[in-house]
């Protein structure tokens, strides 16, 4: 099949392909007219349950998505730019949000939000539907991502950018920075401090899967095993930070520091910690990430991770600017990070 160009082809029912393959290669791969196939999609109940099973493979197969502005020019702007977060109850996705948005509205570009909540199968039908809107750009938070979104993504032909993490081989293009080497960072730091006995305090996000990889590995490279790891639901709360500690406790009394996957986390550890009288860092160390605005307030000021989340929107931002203008975008853009030792370690 020859995806090579942006095609369009209008139906009988006014629906156009918008990505790299059409309703006539959907029509192909499952055998059928593409009348079929369009009715098999917007009239099932028209057609045989076992045509309409063959349609919704071939679909699958090619990653087509329908237009859903029936009538536009297949070569027109929308001037419109999709960004995908997992939350916006975090400061940091919102700082992101925020500097993406105001990058590309100064630019005459509108932003439309979707929310995953951390679930790729939402993520999925998020991709879907914005694909259908005919977006001049989309920006995904994280690398991981359904099969099904990743060949929609590409089957559709227009730039793609993935924020908050930094791997080999993305769908596109990717700004954001390595979660092992985080990980590894916070290892080396309390080990120079004189750390041995260290757990970890995670909720269950593969970005911090990747932090305590990188951790356990810094610390293994020492022949220093992670003491324990305790897991905790989505999302970040100041109580799960409580809550936390209090279950680490438990398992491992004589642990002397604690890592966090967030500083929300941290901070009720920090809080959990001096009620029940441990001295702050001198019986128990404390690290988060993010360097959310309340870091260096707590009390002692909190040792964390500091990531420029609206540094990354605007860096996604220019990246689908950049490349809807035809100039050469980087594939790989490492925004960094910096490891900010306070009271807390």
């Amino acid at each position: 099949m020859d995806n090579t160009a942006l095609r369009s082809l209008r139906t009988p029912e006014g629906e156009v392909a918008v990505s790299g393959a059409t309703l006539v290669d959907v029509a192909r791969v499952a055998g059928v007219s593409p009348i079929t196939v369009s009715r098999a999609l917007n009239q099932p109940h028209l057609v045989r349950p076992n045509t309409v099973a063959k349609v919704q493979a071939a679909v699958a197969q090619t990653g087509y998505v329908k237009n859903m502005q029936a009538g536009a020019l297949a070569s027109a702007r929308s001037r419109l730019v999709s960004l995908v977060l997992p939350t916006i109850s975090t400061p940091i996705f919102a700082d992101m949000a925020q500097a993406a948005s105001d990058h590309l509205t100064a630019a005459g570009y509108q932003v439309m939000l979707g929310l995953s909540s951390y679930e790729a199968w939402r993520e999925e039908l998020l991709v879907e539907t914005i694909l259908s809107r005919r977006p001049d750009g989309v920006i995904l938070t994280g690398s991981l991502h359904t099969d099904s979104t990743r060949r929609r993504l590409q089957a559709a032909r227009v730039p793609v950018v993935e924020t908050w993490d930094l791997t080999p081989s993305p769908v596109d293009m990717m700004v954001g920075f390595s979660h092992e080497e985080v990980g590894h960072a916070i290892a080396q730091h309390l080990l120079a401090q004189g750390y041995r006995r260290i757990a970890i305090l995670a909720v269950q996000d593969p970005r911090a899967a990747r932090r305590n990889q990188g951790l356990q590995a810094g610390l293994a490279k020492h022949g220093v095993e992670v003491a324990a790891l305790q897991l905790m639901p989505l999302p970040s709360t100041f109580a799960l930070g409580r809550d936390g500690l209090a279950a680490l406790l438990a398992r491992c009394p004589d642990m002397d520091a604690v890592v966090c996957s967030s500083d929300t986390l941290a901070h009720g550890v920090l809080t959990e910690a001096i009620a029940r009288g441990l001295a702050v860092p001198q019986q128990l160390a404390v690290v988060g990430f993010g360097d959310l605005n309340f870091a260096a307030r707590t009390y002692p000021p909190l040792s964390t991770v500091r990531v420029d989340g609206a540094n990354i929107g605007r860096m996604a931002a220019q990246a689908i600017l950049d490349r809807v203008d035809g100039k050469a975008v980087a594939r790989l853009n490492d925004t960094g990070f910096e490891l900010i030792q306070r009271g807390s370690s």
